[in-house]
């Protein structure tokens, strides 16, 4: 399963490392990838969204929609 999820705050390769490293602590990542110029993140596996979301917000960045 893919989940794409829009993020703000993203502006540079600190921040995606960030962002990438607090989904795939997320129990049923197997992939983060983000796309810094989309401002997203494509997360592969079976975590549930509501997860990454959370792990997004807590690392600082606002999810978008």
């Amino acid at each position: 399963m893919t989940t794409v999820i829009r993020v703000d705050g993203m502006m540079c390769t600190h921040c995606q490392a960030r962002v990438e490293k607090a989904c795939k602590e997320v129990p049923g990542t197997t992939e983060a990838v983000v796309d810094l110029q989309a401002k997203t993140v494509t997360v592969t596996g079976t975590a549930a969204p509501e997860a990454l979301q959370k792990a997004i917000t807590d690392a600082g960045y606002q999810v978008i929609g």
